[in-house]
């Protein structure tokens, strides 16, 4: 089975938020907040990176 680069990226943004969500809030509606916002920055972050670099090759 192969993933793509995406893939990767969401899968990666997805177990990292979940960690970031528990181990850096304590009440739970807190957490989810957190590592919501964290996936969205993570595969918003990469995007962007990812066009920045595209402009700079061409």
């Amino acid at each position: 089975m192969t993933i793509s680069h995406f893939s990767a990226v969401v899968l990666f943004s997805l177990f990292t938020s979940i960690v970031f969500g528990i181990t850096q809030r304590s009440e739970p509606k807190k957490m989810a907040q957190f590592g919501a916002l964290c996936f969205v920055l993570f595969v918003g972050g990469t995007i962007a990176a990812s066009w920045l670099m595209w402009l700079i090759k061409h």
